[in-house]
């Protein structure tokens, strides 16, 4: 009798610590590191290393660069509707600001969906800026694994925009205010 009690209970324990790990992994799928509710913690979030990029420049806006975005092979993500993080060059004062106020959708990157983002290296009426020859651009979150583009000239940077990720590059035009 006092083994099968015993069995009992360590059957209990085991169904207690079960609970315990299965609501700690289901809370950790619920929620986002921060705390809030997040209905895409269950998703992988692209890395800037998770897509390949491609730069061109556009005349629209007064001129700007279009960046194309797609996940490498085999690859299926999800890239948040927000800026991605840009500068023209090493420069504090070369990073892209928001060109637009609100977050747009959040875009499932798999196969050939494309998502776009504008990136103006001025946003002022002025002559005056810096002369840079480069982009960096990683995706908001993933600084750490920039991707760095040669532009085909230098250009004039002075309080650089961005627009946020697109589904549709008619959408990525960055319209100084």
């Amino acid at each position: 009798m006092r083994s099968r009690l015993a069995t009992r209970s360590a059957r209990l324990v085991l169904t207690a610590v079960a609970a315990v790990a299965l609501t700690t992994t289901a809370s950790a799928t619920v929620f986002a590191a921060d705390g809030r509710s997040n209905a895409h913690t269950a998703q992988k979030s692209c890395g800037t290393l998770d897509l390949t990029y491609k730069v061109t420049e556009e005349t629209q806006a007064g001129g700007y660069f279009l960046v194309t975005a797609k996940a490498k092979p085999g690859i299926t993500c999800y890239l948040e509707g927000t800026i991605p993080s840009a500068a023209f060059g090493s420069s504090p004062d070369s990073q892209a600001s928001p060109a637009e106020q609100a977050v747009s959708d959040t875009i499932k990157l798999s196969g050939s969906t494309t998502a776009y983002a504008g990136i103006s290296p001025k946003s002022t009426n002025t002559n005056y800026g810096k002369e840079l020859g480069q982009l960096i651009i990683a995706v908001s979150g993933d600084e750490a694994h920039p991707v760095t583009f040669k532009l085909p000239r230098t250009v004039l940077v002075d309080e650089p925009i961005t627009t946020n990720w697109h589904a549709d590059a008619a959408d990525a035009v960055p319209f100084p205010n």
